[in-house]
């Protein structure tokens, strides 16, 4: 890895003016809530698609499906291949990814238009993911090499959790508020992610390209062998976590609207972003705690949150199903900050982009298997019901997961 140092925002190298390190983490960080934002802008307008076409609830779970199968096959096609490349080079190639999305939305509104949309979209996400969370942690260390390695993965957690939450809630204050709310929202995005194209064009590379890159290769985890356990143990948790995500990005809109009856757009963006924001202000709060106690609380957490979510369906009651999903974002974001941290830790330089790319892969299939097995049962059962059945689940293996976790910390203290 290259290690070009400088103070100053910007340096002339050649003929072309790039930012320097530490500014440059800005510039990766901005484009990463960015994409993140554009990801989850759709949640509140799923409701508007539906009443506008008419097409069932399972149709709104198979179109956020596209777009985790398109996140999990760019991760496990090309989420490492910036250990080859160059991160700027193919963080740049994502966000594009990201502005044709935009456009197909804007031009291309029917369901299978949806489909499309999403799936390329979930392409960019996963190909930036562990590229910028890689890029975020080498920018940070030029620029100030004394620092704690964990501040840049607190960082890197809050910026792709922010993401997320802003999303829905700019989604819903646009549908709400604005004329034309399938289109508005989507034309910012476009605006806002050509400008981030331009800055990640400008932010320094700290990937030496190879003079003989290893032949391609599809993802897989290079770590040693006494690693794995701890790795996969973290991954399953990470799977988890990312299910109780899932639930709100997909179905919670239709859910309000249906079972607790609340049509109102701006509170289905609102939920989701109060879900998401907890996540990122617990790893915040809790940011001094250390990792094996930032798991059990989420731990913690995630179960009185999911029978909150649970028990606020049954009866029904608003508020519960709120402060549950509160309650269970904010376990998600320190189980998640945890994940990322140790995924972080095991890897070496050469190697962080794939290893993180595989974290990433196994979280983002706790978004697509657990939503579609919700949307089925919703087709199914009562909602209700189905909502139960999520919950008793993904309760199990949260437990499950962090609970092998924290065992796995014990067998390797050193990590």
């Amino acid at each position: 890895m290259s290690a070009l140092t400088g103070s100053g925002a910007l340096e002339s190298t050649g003929s072309r003016v790039r930012f320097r390190h530490g500014p440059g983490f800005w510039v990766i960080a901005a484009a990463f809530l960015t994409t993140m934002a554009f990801s989850t802008v759709p949640t509140p307008l799923y409701a508007i698609y539906q009443q506008r076409d008419g097409f069932p609830t399972y149709v709104i779970t198979v179109i956020f499906a596209s777009y985790a199968v398109g996140v999990m096959a760019s991760l496990y096609l090309a989420g490492h291949v910036s250990d080859w490349f160059g991160r700027r080079r193919v963080a740049l190639l994502a966000v594009l990814a990201e502005v044709l999305s935009a456009v197909v939305f804007l031009v291309w509104q029917d369901v299978p238009g949806l489909l499309v949309a999403r799936f390329i979209c979930g392409v960019g996400v996963g190909i930036l993911t562990a590229t910028a969370t890689a890029h975020l942690s080498e920018l940070r260390q030029v620029a100030r090499p004394d620092e704690d390695p964990s501040r840049s993965a607190l960082i890197s957690s809050m910026v792709n959790l922010g993401g997320l939450a802003f999303g829905p809630l700019v989604g819903g204050l646009l549908a709400q508020y604005v004329s034309s709310p399938l289109e508005r929202p989507y034309e910012i995005f476009l605006v806002l992610l050509v400008l981030s194209a331009v800055g990640i064009a400008l932010v320094p590379e700290t990937v030496e390209r190879l003079e003989e890159r290893p032949a391609y290769r599809p993802q897989r985890v290079a770590l040693p062998s006494s690693a794995k356990p701890l790795f996969f143990a973290t991954a399953v948790g990470a799977f988890a976590a990312f299910a109780i995500f899932g639930l709100f990005t997909s179905l919670a809109p239709t859910f309000l609207a249906g079972t607790l009856h609340q049509t109102s757009r701006l509170l289905a963006g609102v939920v989701t972003f109060a879900v998401f924001i907890a996540g990122a202000g617990s790893q915040v709060v809790f940011v001094r705690m250390s990792r094996p106690h930032q798991l059990r609380l989420g731990l913690i957490l995630m179960s009185v949150g999911l029978v909150g979510v649970a028990v606020g369906g049954l009866l029904p009651s608003l508020a519960l199903f709120i402060v549950g999903g509160v309650v269970a974002g904010a376990g998600v974001g320190l189980v998640f900050r945890g994940a990322v941290a140790t995924a972080a830790s095991l890897a070496d330089p050469t190697s962080r982009g794939e290893v993180l790319a595989a974290l990433f892969l196994i979280a983002y299939a706790g978004l697509v298997i657990p939503v579609l097995a919700i949307g089925l049962g919703i087709a199914l059962l009562p909602a209700e019901l189905a909502l139960l059945i999520f919950s008793a689940i993904i309760l199990i293996l949260v437990n499950t997961a962090v609970l092998r976790m924290l065992a796995a910390h014990r067998s390797q203290p050193a990590v």
